[in-house]
């Protein structure tokens, strides 16, 4: 029971991190690889908060959140949107080239070696139940990440902007006539899953570690959820981050010989079974 939870916790930090990239590229259609580098631009900013200006770890988050999601506004306006049009090739391009350049920033600025995080005291220790040891922070991260997981269904699929942004991707100009303003659709897209990756790399400072390799380090885990999950389903990516997080920490805890692969198998047996992930939509329809 403790390895599930943990492999739960461990999964909807992934989630939290990996969504932003699902809403992206599964709702926009942009190939963002540099996604993991908005992560790392959150969790930097909260240590800085917390470390050099002593701004409690709740109110450290959101801001992160939030200075991540201006980033991404700044980059959209000024860079992205030049691709929106482009090839996937190109995008993918681009993207890895400000992957670099953000390796480069943060090293330059803190270092190469793992930035310090102290949780408060609320969310350290934990506390025990027969058969199961619950981690106060991690059951944080559950809380976090589900409430989080079904606000962003109910915004996608029950509110006027979720509508509109499946308009402006479908059919752009049929968007614009009806009097969408798409570019202000894709700019609030842009900014909310790079504001959520920024959540996420905040987040998991405490579990996942965070030093200028991060964006290279843990894209492969980003691009696993959203190919598992199904590109643009949010309750896909939900339940593919579960699923690959409990089998990631089961393999590590049972088998640590080659704990690390037991997740890429468990993607490769979901693919063969189900190539456009568990909930994506068959070329067929």
């Amino acid at each position: 029971m403790t390895v599930i939870f943990d492999g739960a916790a461990s999964g909807l930090l992934l989630f939290l991190i990996s969504v932003g990239l699902s809403v992206t590229l599964g709702l926009m259609n942009f190939v963002n690889l540099a996604h993991g580098a908005f992560a790392m631009l959150g969790g930097y900013v909260c240590v800085v908060l917390l470390n050099r200006f002593g701004v409690p770890f709740l109110a450290a988050v959101p801001l992160a959140a939030l200075a991540c999601a201006a980033a991404g506004v700044l980059l959209e306006r000024t860079l992205y949107r030049r691709l929106y049009g482009a090839s996937h090739l190109d995008q993918v391009l681009f993207s890895i080239g400000l992957v670099f350049m953000s390796i480069s920033t943060a090293n330059y600025f803190f270092g190469a070696q793992q930035q310090p995080l102290q949780l408060p005291a609320m969310l350290s220790g934990q506390f025990n139940l027969p058969g199961l040891d619950i981690g106060v922070y991690r059951l944080f991260l559950i809380v976090v990440g589900l409430g989080i997981a079904f606000a962003l269904q109910w915004m996608v699929s029950g509110t006027r902007f979720g509508a509109q942004l499946r308009a402006c991707v479908d059919n752009p100009r049929a968007a614009r006539g009806l009097g969408i303003n798409v570019e202000r659709v894709f700019v609030l897209t842009f900014a909310l899953g790079s504001g959520l990756a920024g959540l996420g790399g905040a987040l998991g400072v405490e579990m996942l570690g965070l030093d200028p390799g991060f964006p290279v380090k843990y894209i492969v885990y980003f691009l696993i959820v959203v190919a598992v999950g199904g590109s643009g389903n949010i309750m896909g990516s939900l339940i593919a981050s579960l699923i690959l997080g409990i089998c990631d920490v089961a393999g590590k805890y049972y088998v640590p010989q080659i704990g690390a692969f037991v997740i890429y198998a468990v993607m490769v047996l979901i693919l063969i079974f189900r190539p456009q992930g568990l909930f994506g939509r068959s070329a067929a329809k």
